[in-house]
């Protein structure tokens, strides 16, 4: 089923002679439960799109579409509310606050949601678990790995369970062993049920994806089919009963 459709999506920056194209006339749709890679060189215009996906940068033109919702036609209000309840966000840097501990960094996008502590609590521990790291919530960052870190951060992202992880080079701070634990992480969640998203530079890592989509000059100049999960060797999956995709109510 077509979830998330794009049509001509674009992005430009500055006015006159100092005017700049990021994204010109983007078009493309990915499936529920579908893992793409967004692949190209520096400069390429794929942060700026997957900014825009994770309803983070206002396009200067087109269409973007989740389950039938125009997204950008929505109010900040409710656009906050999209954001909130449908997407979730995993970046190089895995940007933890030094001084909470991880099960709190885990907890941080809960802190808006009506919810007594305890139960935040509960479902941020619930998250670690899920990728492994149940027995060390008490920690800080400093006391774990590069790859607990990413895990941690993947920990948050899908602590709230949206349908949507966009990942933006999870695995560029990694060293190769590393990378290929966090990849099979996203193999599972997206066999559980997620639609992921992930900028990448590496051939390599993009083939754990079913789909590459390759931006340059802002354009989409092509895509290609790869090995299906199916076809990997994975881990057994660590995140059990992913719930069905949902949107916010937005009234």
């Amino acid at each position: 089923m077509e979830y998330v459709k794009m049509e001509n999506i674009v992005k430009t920056y500055g006015t006159g002679e100092g005017k700049v194209a990021a994204l010109q006339g983007i078009s493309l749709s990915i499936r529920t439960d579908e893992f793409v890679a967004i692949m190209g060189e520096s400069g390429s215009g794929k942060s700026t799109l997957l900014s825009i996906l994770g309803v983070l940068n206002t396009p200067s033109g087109g269409s973007y579409q989740v389950n039938g919702v125009e997204v950008y036609s929505l109010n900040s209000e409710q656009q906050a509310d999209f954001r909130r309840e449908n997407l979730g966000f995993v970046f190089q840097s895995f940007h933890l606050i030094p001084y909470l501990s991880v099960v709190e960094n885990v907890m941080l996008p809960l802190t808006t949601k009506r919810l007594k502590e305890k139960i935040k609590r509960e479902m941020a521990e619930e998250a670690l678990a899920r990728v492994g790291l149940a027995s060390k919530g008490h920690r800080l960052p400093n006391q774990i790995s590069g790859g607990e870190q990413e895990r941690v951060a993947i920990a948050r992202a899908v602590a709230n369970k949206p349908p949507i992880l966009l990942a933006d080079e999870p695995t560029g701070n990694l060293d190769t062993r590393t990378g290929l634990e966090i990849l099979e992480l996203l193999q599972e969640l997206n066999g559980e049920g997620m639609t992921i998203i992930m900028v990448t530079h590496s051939p390599e890592w993009s083939r754990y994806t079913h789909r590459i989509l390759q931006i340059s000059d802002g354009r989409l100049k092509g895509e290609e089919n790869t090995a299906t999960t199916d076809d990997l060797t994975i881990t057994p999956s660590l995140i059990p009963d992913f719930p069905a995709v949902r949107l916010a109510a937005l009234g």
